[in-house]
Formats: C-alpha cells, structure tokens, sequence
C-alpha cells in the first residue's frame, strides 16, 4: 500500500457534517468532507487553500456590511418605510433646526411673590387688558427731542437695569426716533381708558437702530430677584413685545419694569408665559443676564423703562447707560 503524501498528514476533521457552505458572489460550493468517502482535502494542496481564502474573504465582508448597516446613521423619518400619521418606535430624535430658521429655547419659571402687600399686590386684570403691562392699549406719539443721550440732575441707583446689556456687545446704539406714551385713566371704566400724552420727561420710548435678527437679551442688572442668577420676571409676553419687571412682583407698581417693542420674541418664552399665565400666575418666566429672549424684528426696537410705576426717560446716561 502506497504512504500518504507527507503534507495529507494534516486532516480537516469535517466528515461528520454532510452539509455545503456556499459563499454568494464567489460562483463555487465548498463541501465538507464526508466521513463516508473516506477521502479529505489535503491542507497543502492549492485548491484547498484557495477555497479556505474564499470563505476567510467572504465572511470579512459579510462582517463589514453588519457593522456598516449596524452603524449607519438613524433618521427621525425614512422616507418610504414609515406610514404617513406614525411615530417610528426606538429612540426619539429632535428635528434638526436650520441655521437661519427659529430657534428652540428652554426657559425657567419662578415663583411669584403673591403674598406682598399693596401696591406691591398682584393685579387681578388680566395681563393683555392691562395698560400696565400691555403697552399697546396706551400707544404713543412721535416726539421731537435730541437723539442722543441726556444728563439729568437728581440721585442716581448704581444699581439701575442697564440698556446696553440688550446687545451682545454691551454698544450704545444710535437713537432713530423718540416717543411720548400716552397716559392711563383707571377710573373711566372697569379697565379704564388713554389719557393725555405724559409730558413728565420729553421722551418716555427710545427706538434703536439694531441689526436684522441681532440676538437680545434683558438690559442687565447685579441684583437677583431668586437664587440661580434669575434678574427679571416676564409679566407680559406676545410675539412682538415683552414687559419685564426686576422683582418677583406681578405689578408695575413696584421696582424697575422695561417694556421692548417691535422685537421678535422667542416663540418658546412666548409659549411658557401664555402656559403659566392660563394656570394662574403663581409662576412666571424668569430672566438671566445674556440669556436670549428673541432678536430684532427689522433694524430697530424700542425701549421704555419705568421706576415704581413712573415713565422716566431712557435716554439719561447716568441711569441707564452708565459709562457713555
């Protein structure tokens, strides 16, 4: 009887399985030894090493496009598998914002102070029919007076809400047009009703050149109104105006309040604000220096300040623009 070949000392021990592996895209089966035919591949002969490299090759890339369909990026919606009116299930993603498009922001809420005395006390009215806080049921009229800042006589607050922490920059801007606000008559009717033009200070709102979709945030301030670093409470918020008051009061009648006009407010705080005044006002927005709250809506916005109710003027450099 003849010996083996010496490289056919080394055996593939496979004749027990008498299935065939076949590898797609390599156009050939490789069968497994059956013990029954008594013969196995030799482990040197080339057409054993060229099927072992078929299968090695073939389970790499088998491995690869797991790996590459495991790793892929997820889409909110795959277009084409998802019934139109379903959620997919798994994990929940947010939509991508575009750059240019509306922002997403969270805001925070604090407890409003309910318990304080008057004229201290929250006001019943509510918000949008109140001339304190809704700016738009007084109106006003153009005024002819100086664009530039005014030194005023009388003490000063070194602590008063600052006007050039509207801009990112901390800049003075230029002044494009003044206003007087008209007065209010609370005793013509249940809400009452436009008085005279307030004539106390010349001007009573400063409009603001700003560049188109500029950032804002509060005029700024040292002093916090709740622990966290909160400034300013939103007493009243719409689309285009915010009135902000730098206590935890639900009134004008107490500390510094700032009504902006003509911006575009976040829609988040504007959605925050008309959730909690609906449940009842005992929490409010709250403020934070640079913490955004909308951007200019054209190339200006206008500005009114008020001290303990009074319309003073914004233009005085010692009150609101200190340093300029």
């Amino acid at each position: 009887m003849r010996n083996p070949p010496h490289n056919a000392r080394l055996r593939i021990g496979l004749g027990a399985l008498k299935t065939s592996v076949s590898i797609p895209g390599f156009g050939h089966t490789m069968r497994r030894n059956k013990r029954s035919s008594g013969r196995t591949p030799e482990c040197g002969s080339r057409s054993f090493w060229k099927r072992w490299r078929a299968l090695i090759l073939g389970g790499l890339i088998f491995g690869a496009l797991l790996l590459a369909m495991n790793g892929r990026p997820l889409l909110a919606q795959d277009a084409g598998t998802t019934p139109p009116g379903t959620v997919p299930g798994g994990d929940i993603f947010l939509p991508i914002v575009a750059q240019n498009g509306p922002s997403f922001r969270v805001y925070d809420a604090i407890p409003v102070d309910r318990g304080a005395s008057p004229p201290c006390h929250p006001s019943e009215r509510p918000a949008a029919e109140n001339a304190d806080l809704n700016l738009s049921l007084r109106g006003y009229a153009a005024a002819d007076a100086p664009l530039t800042l005014v030194d005023i006589n009388g003490p000063t607050d070194p602590d008063a809400p600052q006007a050039p922490g509207l801009f990112a920059d901390r800049r003075l801007p230029a002044f494009t047009a003044t206003y007087q606000v008209y007065d209010w008559d609370w005793s013509c009717g249940p809400d009452g009703c436009r008085g005279p033009l307030l004539t106390t200070w010349p001007v009573t709102l400063l409009e603001m050149a700003a560049a188109p979709g500029e950032m804002l945030s509060i005029p700024s301030r040292n002093a916090e109104i709740y622990g966290g670093g909160y400034k300013a409470l939103v007493l009243y918020a719409t689309a285009d105006q915010l009135t902000l008051v730098y206590t935890r009061h639900d009134t004008a009648a107490c500390g510094y309040l700032v009504h902006l006009e003509d911006i575009a407010v976040e829609p988040s705080l504007v959605t925050l604000y008309n959730e909690l005044n609906a449940a009842g006002r005992t929490h409010l927005p709250a403020l934070r220096n640079d913490e955004p709250l909308g951007r200019v809506n054209g190339d200006s916005l206008k500005l009114a300040v008020r001290d303990t109710g009074q319309f003073m003027d914004p233009r005085a450099r010692k009150d609101w623009w200190r340093g300029y």
